[in-house]
């Protein structure tokens, strides 16, 4: 009989506010491990999760993705934790809105710009929110690393590396209506550890970060990821790592990863979203550690980036 706390299903989702950018790579456990199927577009992402969920087995869904809010801004808020804070946000358009200037951006109203405009910082974002500096703006885990550069916080919507258009992509019209009508998802860190939120009939849901990914993996891509001959260069080295894991690809994603994941814009996407898989599938099977800081403000209101172990510089 199968234990009922082991993932029978995992899956990573590269997220994008352009639905043909949002790409998916699926797996599913079987005797020797895992079987990996090749990228497909995301589509409906209430449809992925019942997909995921199939069957009643535990599951565990990688998002690549902003879960959780900077601690500046969360400790003006009233909710106890960024889960309940996404369920209230149902119906809450103002939230949501892209401010086109500093003059509409408040505490109800955080994501900017709308636009590029001339003379425009973070730190004057920042002041806009009351917060003390452009600094308050990230999370602890959006800082760079010894090993990978920063990401881009959650609020700010500019710029080729900004997740905050995504985010309002996936919270406003995905988690937080299906939190509020009780889907079963739980959101790591925040509810526990991953493998301790494993349970028959609950998608476990983990930010993952692609660059991050590679690090755990022991990868190096020569070159720009937008360039599919760097993409096809990887290749070898990515299949090795899958073997490594104990994830068979079919031959879809063999034939994938050998060549590039395509000659179109969304090579990228595709290649993010098997890098995050198997990010995933490493700490689901104890080859990469489910590390949390032991910090109360990343467990309740910030999060942390799935198998991250290094620590940024203290905000």
């Amino acid at each position: 009989m199968p234990d009922p706390s082991i993932a029978r299903r995992a899956a990573h989702a590269d997220w994008s506010v352009r639905p043909e950018k949002r790409w998916a790579c699926l797996a599913e456990r079987d005797a020797t491990g895992w079987r990996a199927a090749a990228p497909r577009p995301v589509g409906d992402p209430f449809a992925l999760a019942g997909a995921l969920l199939e069957g009643g087995a535990p599951a565990a869904l990688g998002l690549d993705m902003p879960l959780g809010l900077p601690r500046a801004y969360a400790a003006g808020r009233s909710e106890g934790g960024f889960p309940e804070f996404l369920r209230a946000r149902v119906g809450d358009a103002r939230f949501f809105d892209v401010a086109a200037s500093l003059h509409a951006v408040g505490p109800h109203a955080p994501f900017y710009p709308a636009r590029g405009l001339r003379g425009m910082t973070r730190a004057s974002h920042a002041a806009a929110l009351g917060l003390a500096g452009a600094a308050a703006l990230e999370r602890w885990c959006d800082r760079a690393t010894a090993t990978r550069p920063a990401g881009a916080p959650p609020f700010w919507t500019l710029g080729a590396n900004q997740s905050g258009k995504a985010a309002i992509a996936a919270w406003r019209d995905w988690l937080a209506p299906a939190l509020a009508a009780g889907a079963p998802y739980a959101l790591w860190p925040f509810e526990g550890d991953l493998r301790a939120l494993l349970a028959p009939g609950r998608l476990v849901l983990a930010e993952v970060y692609p660059a991050e990914a590679l690090r755990l993996l022991g990868l190096r891509l020569g070159g720009s990821k937008r360039d599919p001959e760097a993409r096809r260069r990887l290749g070898p080295a990515l299949l090795a790592a899958m073997d490594a894991l104990s994830v068979t690809p079919e031959p879809g994603l063999r034939d994938a990863a050998l060549n590039g994941f395509g000659a179109d814009a969304a090579g990228e996407d595709r290649l993010d979203c098997v890098l995050g898989l198997l990010n995933l599938l490493a700490v689901l099977d104890g080859a990469a550690p489910d590390f949390v800081p032991d910090d109360p403000w990343v467990r309740r209101w910030e999060g942390w980036v799935l198998g991250q172990t290094a620590l940024p510089h203290r905000l």
